[in-house]
């Protein structure tokens, strides 16, 4: 039995913004599932649904299995002991996660006093434990938020997430805003902690090239759905679907002259989630869209081993046999410079915004899809 198992989870927010719509997923103890796309797809919603954090109004429907039991379908007191004991949360900007007017060593210790019955010295010291588990020395306990730098936050909640040995945590963008180094130290820092203490960690991030480094598999979000998931080097080095083309496509890689003479761009915004499109949500965007996909919607289909993606083109002849296949020299057919998504996610009636980025697309080609060295040569012939 899974960790964690959502089944056909369903949000909609007052108006008819439907941000999550249908999503399946399922994590393992000790497995790392990242959740990519941009702002807008979702994301921070389905984190909130997961721990029923969404504002009053919001209806969901499906079910969250965490260790076999529904947190959608627990009385309110089960689900007060289900949170930071069962499942943790590591929100997205820790400066306004963090109560501004109380030490955050009182912070990491009030879910010790409340869950594990600790005596208020003990609660202390456990802070201070949990501070140096995350690289911070003890003493930090005493410091309010606007002392501490943003790394040295980051790693207050980490260590907020930790405080009552959760089997779960979803950590919320939860390198934004910090430079690539304290980025680096925070990424490790979470793989020691899920590989020593055996919890199961869902990330969410923008970046796939951070979620293809870290986590296990990769799920890719586009409108309130996933649209491909499977190994996460293999979604972003070799995605099969149009979309999660275009977010890996947007990523310079360090050596490759096509992302340097070439920048991919995915051209548009994602859809407003209360009025997203007929058919398959991302048409209006694609560059290899069909005439059916305006008006069939596309499921999730094999795409390989442990692969899956909701696109017409899966398990057409030879639209598999490479990641690349069908769309590829995205800055001739999409013709479109990168252009940033600045979308909020519906989630922000939460009160809780994803994180917005750039992405990229990949331009169609009808046939076999050429290797960036020869869209090079291509481009300046």
């Amino acid at each position: 039995m899974s960790l964690l198992d959502v089944r056909d989870l369903r949000v909609t927010y007052p108006g008819g913004a439907a941000a999550v719509r249908g999503v399946d997923l399922s994590l393992d103890a000790g497995e790392k599932l990242g959740i990519a796309g941009e702002s807008g797809c979702g994301k921070s919603t389905l984190a909130l649904a997961l721990l029923r954090l969404l504002p009053a109004g919001a209806r969901v429907d499906g079910q969250v299995l965490l260790d076999g039991e529904d947190v959608l379908a627990m009385k309110w007191g089960r689900v007060r002991a289900v949170r930071w004991a069962g499942a943790s949360i590591v929100f997205q900007g820790a400066m306004h996660s963090l109560n501004a007017v109380h030490r955050v060593g009182d912070q990491i210790a009030e879910p010790i006093l409340l869950h594990r019955k600790a005596t208020p010295a003990g609660a202390r010291r456990k802070a201070g434990e949990l501070l140096e588990q995350v690289g911070l020395p003890a003493a930090r306990a005493s410091a309010y938020p606007h002392e501490l730098s943003g790394g040295q936050r980051q790693r207050v909640m980490i260590a907020m997430a930790l405080a009552c040995d959760p089997r779960l945590i979803v950590a919320d963008e939860p390198t934004t805003a910090l430079d690539v180094m304290i980025q680096a130290q925070i990424l490790r820092l979470i793989e020691e902690l899920v590989s020593e203490q055996d919890v199961g960690l869902m990330m969410i991030s923008h970046d796939l090239a951070v979620l293809a480094d870290t986590c296990d598999r990769l799920a890719v979000m586009y409108a309130g759905r996933v649209v491909e998931q499977g190994p996460a080097r293999q979604v972003y080095e070799d995605a099969r679907h149009p979309y999660g083309r275009a977010l890996s496509g947007a990523f310079p890689r360090i050596g490759d002259p096509a992302s340097r003479f070439a920048p991919r761009g995915l051209p548009g915004d994602p859809p407003d989630p209360a009025a997203v499109p007929s058919g398959c949500a991302f048409h209006p965007r694609c560059p290899v869209a069909l005439e059916v996909c305006g008006t069939e919607d596309q499921v999730l289909r094999e795409a390989g081993p442990g692969r899956r993606a909701a696109c017409v083109h899966v398990g057409a002849e030879g639209a598999t046999g490479t990641g690349t296949a069908g769309a590829n020299a995205s800055t001739t057919s999409a013709g479109a410079d990168g252009s940033a998504a600045g979308s909020d996610d519906a989630s922000a009636t939460a009160g809780s915004d994803d994180a917005s980025s750039p992405t990229g697309a990949n331009d169609a080609s009808s046939g076999t899809a050429a290797s960036p060295d020869e869209e090079v040569r291509s481009s300046t012939t």
